[in-house]
């Protein structure tokens, strides 16, 4: 019996213990939990660079770019911690973009299990947004005179 109860102590303290981290999003395989610089210089060992003539002197909103991607980041943060990734697409068709955006849709829709809630539905302006454990994600397509897509991820 005693060790019945010690055990169930034991897992009601593991429990405890457990619950109370916090949860992150995952940026194609970084934790947004990480430290800003630390988050960057794992985005710099994979190949990508900051664009200081985008970037501000406080490196509040990083710029990154990786040559042959056809994306670029913007990054913010506030007190050390990341608070916004942004992957804005450089596409030159309103096709192009309405095909990658189904693409990310439906691939983020898999990886997290769940349907987007979708404020916007039409041709040439989509938007679908997915709650995440520790943040949003939401993908945003708008094709008016330059077609763009963004994919925004936001921490909780």
């Amino acid at each position: 019996m005693k060790k019945i109860l010690v055990a169930f102590v034991a897992f009601a303290a593991l429990c405890a213990c457990s619950s109370g981290e916090k949860k992150y999003l995952d940026y194609r395989g970084l934790s947004m939990g990480l430290p800003f610089k630390t988050f960057c210089d794992s985005l710099i060992a994979r190949g990508f660079a900051i664009d200081s003539a985008k970037t501000d002197s406080l490196f509040t909103n990083t710029v990154m770019v990786k040559e042959g991607e056809l994306y670029h980041l913007v990054l913010a943060q506030e007190r050390d911690t990341l608070k916004m990734l942004q992957e804005t697409y450089n596409l030159s068709t309103n096709d192009s973009t309405r095909r990658l955006w189904q693409e990310i849709r439906d691939q983020l829709e898999k990886d997290l299990g769940s349907w987007p809630n979708m404020p916007h539905r039409g041709d040439d302006h989509k938007v679908a947004k997915f709650e995440a454990e520790g943040g949003f994600i939401t993908v945003t397509l708008k094709n008016t005179y330059k077609p763009t897509l963004n994919v925004l991820y936001e921490t909780k």
